[in-house]
């Protein structure tokens, strides 16, 4: 992670460029990428397909100009592009570089739109949705018509993403929303339209900010708050608190939901590391326990988490 004198939990510093699909060239680009990663930040985020539908190889110009970069300022950059897979195929693809440089994780969309059956080549499905283990955290990618697709963001969850990437060609807006509200973990965009939006765990719409050109957005998330339900857990968190009240603080309270947040007071200190050390379970481990111990008892998964 970029260095951050005394950090209270585990900030992460995310970059989202939105411009319109080949409106700007690499060049320009690169500048803002090198502008925004100088002066120190985690993640750099791009529209889907910015540079165009026609495909490149993960060696050519596009990915290793922004690997130079990530390189140079020590940052992971996130750089959706239509690549030649080692086949021969055409993927609508999201190229995770990490810090070093080096390609760290590839997502191929797995839910192409109508229309990118019809280029020249056709892009084809993609056939997982892999997590990475970056340094800050757990990162999932999944791109625009994802978003109308739950297995995509269970596949994720399951794989305990704690922040996921969408570029898009389009806002998509609570359709998002109900992901994170569903799943967990963050969410940040970067789009063809303009706009960037960010969902916390919770569901809560962070950020939305909209502009002209290449807009740039900058935010800071902390992965380290954990969202918990009331159910097994308030004997627990009423302790933690009232034993470790100095090192975690309880941030937030849904009663509706019988949701809380809890998160790190102080330098050095894990809030979720310090639930876990109480016995809190995290609200989708509880979710994702009960489901497999009530499908447990029926015999087999209910039908809506079977294919159709």
């Amino acid at each position: 992670m970029t260095e951050t004198a005394n950090p209270v939990g585990r900030p992460v510093r995310v970059v989202s460029l939105s411009f319109r699909m080949g409106s700007k060239r690499l060049e320009e680009v690169a500048a803002v990428v090198d502008q925004e990663g100088a002066p120190g930040c985690d993640l750099i985020v791009l529209p889907e397909t910015w540079t165009g539908t026609v495909p490149q190889r993960l060696e050519d110009r596009t990915v290793t100009t922004l690997a130079a970069l990530a390189r140079a300022h020590h940052t992971y950059v996130v750089c959706p592009i239509n690549r030649w897979d080692d086949g021969g195929r055409c993927l609508n693809s999201a190229v995770l570089i990490d810090r070093r440089g080096e390609v760290a994780c590839v997502y191929d969309k797995a839910y192409p739109y109508w229309s990118e059956f019809d280029q020249k080549p056709p892009v084809q499905v993609g056939r997982d949705a892999p997590v990475y283990p970056a340094d800050f955290g757990r990162v999932g990618m999944a791109i625009c018509f994802d978003v109308n697709f739950p297995a995509v963001w269970q596949r994720l969850a399951d794989q305990r993403a704690e922040l996921v990437v969408w570029p898009s060609a389009y806002s998509a807006g609570s359709s998002l929303q109900a992901h994170a509200i569903n799943h967990h973990f963050a969410i940040v965009t970067g789009t063809s339209t303009g706009d960037c939006q960010v969902y916390d765990i919770t569901g809560e719409r962070v950020l939305d900010e909209r502009g002209e050109g290449l807009h740039v957005s900058r935010m800071t998330l902390d992965l380290d708050r954990g969202i918990y339900h009331e159910n097994f857990n308030l004997e627990k968190r009423d302790r933690l608190l009232r034993e470790r009240g100095d090192d975690v603080l309880l941030e937030k309270s849904l009663p509706r939901e019988e949701w809380f947040v809890l998160r790190a007071r102080r330098p050095g200190v894990s809030a979720r590391a310090l639930a876990r050390a109480y016995g809190l379970e995290e609200l989708r481990d509880y979710l994702s326990r009960s489901r497999r111990e009530i499908d447990h008892m029926r015999g087999a998964p209910f039908p809506a988490d079977r294919p159709a």
